[in-house]
């Protein structure tokens, strides 16, 4: 009799946790009384491969691709990463989003927040809208991670 294969469970959430996250997203925007997401038809079917994601520099250091809707106008889901050992100043965005760690380590640290939790991929995170916080990727190796929100992205540094 096969046994069946066992993976570690970090490995089950990184596998999981993308596809499951982004049907979530994507169940509650096709709601009717939803609003609609710029570039995103809720009744056409759509599958874009990793390498076919259009990357676009939003400074020197960080690269995001939208997998659904446009981070720019409203409602989206969005690919990012952030090279090898790179924090970002703190800072508000004017809408709530979640987030989840595909690859590297990264850690999400909150106004005063001195020894927030390292996330292997799988991890998962939240900032309510106007939360002070950096986002920081604490591996060696480049992060990669994916966040939704209802409203459009936006970035207000923190002095």
């Amino acid at each position: 009799m096969r046994r069946p294969i066992r993976f570690p469970v970090h490995a089950r959430l990184t596998a999981l946790s993308v596809p499951l996250l982004m049907t979530v997203a994507c169940a509650q925007t096709t709601a009717s009384q939803a609003p609609a997401i710029p570039n995103f038809d809720p009744a056409a079917e759509r599958a874009v491969p990793a390498d076919q994601l259009d990357f676009q520099n939003i400074n020197p250091a960080v690269s995001m691709a939208d997998a659904y809707g446009d981070r720019t106008k409203g409602a989206h889901g969005t690919f990012g990463t952030f090279p090898p050992e790179f924090i970002t100043p703190m800072h508000t965005h004017s809408g709530a989003y979640h987030g989840v760690v595909i690859k590297g380590v990264m850690t999400n640290p909150f106004e005063g927040e001195t020894n927030p939790p390292k996330m292997p991929p799988g991890s998962y995170w939240y900032v309510p809208a106007n939360a002070v916080h950096a986002t920081d990727c604490v591996s060696k190796t480049p992060c990669e991670f994916y966040f939704h929100a209802d409203g459009a992205f936006d970035f207000t540094t923190v002095k």
